[in-house]
């Protein structure tokens, strides 16, 4: 979770993580999205009895996806993710045609980019390192470009630029969804992750716009 923590806030371009009790606070500044408490050792019902302004997020280990505490009133539960990691042991693979792939950097955050062939993005994802760890994140693929295998090819060839710069385990965060391409591509869970958040707007206004 340290990985994950420093690596999610590198892709993401926030200052880096303040240690608290427990976990990690992280000053993200988004719209409906400010500040982000990651929980390793601390409960999440219990931090969100503390006063906090609107528009924090809290997310917390826990040991399998099950309900939570409750939570005080003004907090809503948010999806369950799920943490997965991975030994690399291949990597790279060539998008079928007309699509191409390349790399691009922004400082120590790495782009795996599938662009079709008007040179629009299909498919993205985005790899930050943490020591020996590969924290992958913002894994996209376009929905008029889904079903094509692209997702796997931008994680393989992360895997690849994993290996070959000294990272041979990754670490992720994955919503359902993404959680069964990432399993099928050798990823493992191994913890749950509950979420919540405190809205700045009335429940049933605008969503939080997250990060």
């Amino acid at each position: 979770m340290t990985a994950w923590v420093h690596g999610w806030a590198a892709s993401r371009g926030t200052p880096a993580p303040v240690a608290v009790p427990g976990g990690w606070r992280i000053q993200v500044g988004l719209p409906g999205h400010r500040i982000r408490y990651v929980l390793a050792g601390a409960d999440l019902a219990d931090l969100a009895a503390a006063p906090h302004p609107p528009g924090t997020w809290i997310k917390a280990v826990t040991t399998a996806a099950q309900p939570g505490a409750a939570l005080p009133a003004g907090w809503v539960r948010a999806e369950t993710l799920h943490v997965m990691t991975v030994r690399f042991d291949a990597g790279d693979d060539p998008p079928p045609p007309p699509y191409t792939a390349r790399f691009l950097t922004a400082g120590q955050v790495v782009e795996a980019r599938v662009s079709d062939a008007g040179g629009a993005t299909a498919a993205a994802a985005h790899l930050a390192p943490a020591g020996a760890v590969a924290v992958i994140d913002r894994v996209e693929t376009d929905p008029a470009h889904r079903r094509r295998g692209l997702g796997s090819t931008v994680m393989r060839m992360l895997a690849g630029h994993a290996i070959r710069h000294g990272m041979p385990r990754g670490v992720l965060v994955a919503t359902d969804d993404g959680r069964h391409l990432y399993q099928r591509l050798g990823w493992r869970v191994v913890a749950a992750l509950e979420a919540a958040y405190l809205p700045e707007q009335p429940i049933g206004g605008p969503g939080p716009l997250v990060g």
